[in-house]
């Protein structure tokens, strides 16, 4: 194993390893750089801030607010209502252009001076404006069908997610024998790029193929008869695939193509029959998710029908705050509606209970509106899938090519994160809508959630490359409801009725303990909610496997954890924090070969 990088927080640079001594070192200045920047919302010398007395503050995000200069920058602008083309033309008097229109979120993308962003604040009809932030990767293979009880669908229920259609918005998916049907044709039904200047939808990085094979491929191309001693194939591996690429040959791209994707997928959901949405890709959090523009767009999709299972991220094992992994979650993992996914590593055994969380997982909860995240876990580490043949990963990790045990050609690839955890869900809830159609994404979530299993050890640790030891605990910030459990999923028959978001976790300061409220700020609005204490069927003790949710008992841990007392050193970034330095959106998965 390489190195211990985790994609969330890089920029597509490999030259030092996120978890080295040197890392840690420069991530927490630069953290601690940018708390501080938040809290006091300092002006640099000799740079004119943006914002003057008379504009209101609270349209911009906190990492735009001392943005100065006369240069030029690309924004996202929300509206309270879309504007038409002539009050577009009058806004940019002046200077600038639109470069997309996001109507998902009724948004657009413009390219203004900087000296233009006073001026759209104060305009009435502008609800919030940010940057358009850069996004990252959030990938590493075990045995991981029996682990989650995969192998069931096909056997006992004739399942392989025929007809239902996955957008995996990613680094683009390259044409493989395993995503073809039985006439040989390719199940890759649509394809369209996202990355400026360049239209190719082949897989130039090297990671939405891995997720598209764990998603639905058919292993055609492994097995005895091809030269290796195992079949690699995919969760539901007659799904359809939606290729809609974001992220560019170093794993890289910004908010607005990944919500464009997310339009388009929306566009495209009667077409595709569409109706789940994969993302193993993420970025730190800024704002509140009833802000940030990627959550507004994931939210959009899922009133839209489409189930969007989303990765959590892989800092589980950052320390630089002192929160011990805590409050690491990415967006658009931090938003309530979606279901967000950890990773667990299966140790190469059939049987689960031996399984226990990678250290890199992040956990919750989510800074500024403190989730409980991630929602579920499934088997993330060292995964085999398909491999992109000379993608940037695989020119870089040629050790981690997968060949038949005879002389040819590999067709595999190992990779570890909690993107390859993502898709396991992905094909899990393409499944489930194989079975039933009729499933609402809020009745899929619940049903995924009440049915995971959740035997795992109170405590657990594990290496990295180095010889550090991470040490978890079984709560609901580590591991969520429990371990995706697909047979379980798909011998249940409950239907929730209202709307499952991932509840908040509240501190009370007076008794030192943190307790479980329902979320209902939502773009959409609800009163009911799933988890409500009166349901007796979607109660916490069922869903999240505890008996109480309050306090520190069993469910919190031991009582030093981040939480427990506001002595502790990361105290202040889990429950305070508004956001992180700034990274771009990408993968969570880079090449690193997990952990023993």
């Amino acid at each position: 194993m390489k190195s211990n990088q985790k994609s969330q927080i890089t920029s597509g640079r490999k030259d030092r390893p996120l978890n080295s001594p040197a890392f840690s070192a420069a991530w927490s200045r630069a953290l601690g750089l940018a708390l501080l920047m938040l809290s006091a919302i300092p002006s640099y010398a000799g740079i004119r801030p943006v914002l003057d007395n008379n504009t209101p503050t609270a349209k911009f995000s906190r990492d735009l607010q001392q943005r100065g200069g006369n240069g030029m920058v690309t924004v996202i602008v929300q509206f309270r209502a879309m504007p038409a083309t002539a009050s577009f033309k009058s806004m940019l008097t002046g200077g600038g252009a639109i470069k997309s229109r996001l109507h998902a979120i009724r948004a657009v993308t413009m390219r203004v001076p900087v000296s233009m962003l006073a001026r759209l604040a104060n305009d009435p009809n502008v609800a919030y404006i940010t940057p358009d932030r850069p996004v990252n990767l959030t990938s590493v293979n075990e045995a991981y069908t029996t682990a989650v009880e995969a192998d069931v669908a096909a056997a006992q229920f004739g399942l392989d997610g025929a007809g239902v259609g996955v957008a995996v918005i990613d680094s683009g998916v390259a044409d493989h024998a395993d995503l073809h049907n039985a006439s040989g044709a390719s199940r890759v039904v649509y394809s369209q790029s996202f990355v400026p200047g360049d239209t190719t939808t082949a897989d130039k990085y090297g990671h939405g193929t891995h997720v598209a094979g764990l998603i639905g491929g058919t292993g055609v191309s492994s097995g005895v008869a091809n030269g290796y001693l195992a079949k690699f194939a995919g969760v539901a591996p007659n799904v359809n695939i939606i290729n809609l690429r974001v992220l560019d040959q170093n794993g890289s791209g910004t908010d607005s193509q990944v919500i464009a994707a997310i339009q388009q997928a929306i566009a495209l959901k009667d077409t595709y029959n569409i109706r789940v949405i994969s993302m193993s890709l993420g970025r730190p959090v800024f704002e509140s998710y009833t802000l940030d523009p990627v959550d507004q767009a994931v939210e959009a999709a899922w009133q839209a029908g489409i189930v969007v299972v989303v990765a959590a991220g892989n800092r589980g094992r950052d320390n630089s705050m002192g929160t011990h992994g805590f409050a690491t979650i990415g967006v658009p993992g931090n938003d309530p509606a979606v279901i967000t996914v950890g990773a667990t590593r299966t140790f190469n055994t059939a049987t689960r209970v031996d399984d226990a969380i990678a250290s890199y997982s992040s956990k919750g909860p989510t800074l500024v509106d403190h989730l409980v995240k991630p929602d579920v876990v499934a088997p993330g580490n060292r995964l085999v899938s398909l491999l992109a043949a000379g993608s940037t990963l695989d020119k870089a990790n040629r050790a981690l090519e997968v060949g038949p045990s005879i002389v040819g050609t590999p067709k595999y690839f190992r990779l570890s994160g909690t993107s390859m955890a993502t898709p396991l869900v992905s094909g899990a809830v393409a499944l489930m809508l194989q079975q039933n159609p009729a499933l609402t994404p809020d009745q899929v979530k619940a049903r995924l959630m009440k049915t995971a299993w959740k035997g795992f050890n109170q405590y657990t640790s594990s290496l990295d490359e180095y010889g550090n030891t991470y040490s978890n605990q079984y709560d609901i910030f580590t591991y969520g409801a429990g371990y995706l459990d697909i047979d379980a999923a798909l011998n249940n028959t409950d239907l929730a009725t209202g709307v499952a978001l991932s509840p908040t976790a509240v501190y009370d300061p007076s008794t030192g303990c943190v307790s479980l409220i329902n979320t209902t700020s939502v773009v959409w609005g609800s009163t009911s909610v799933v988890w409500g204490a009166t349901s007796v069927v979607w109660g916490n003790s069922v869903v999240w496997g505890a008996n109480t949710i309050q306090g520190t008992s069993v469910v919190w841990g031991s009582t030093s954890v981040v939480w427990g007392a506001n002595s502790i050193s990361g105290f202040s970034v889990v429950w305070g924090a508004t956001s992180t330095t700034v990274s771009p959106m990408s993968a969570f998965s880079d090449g690193d070969d997990g952990e023993n």
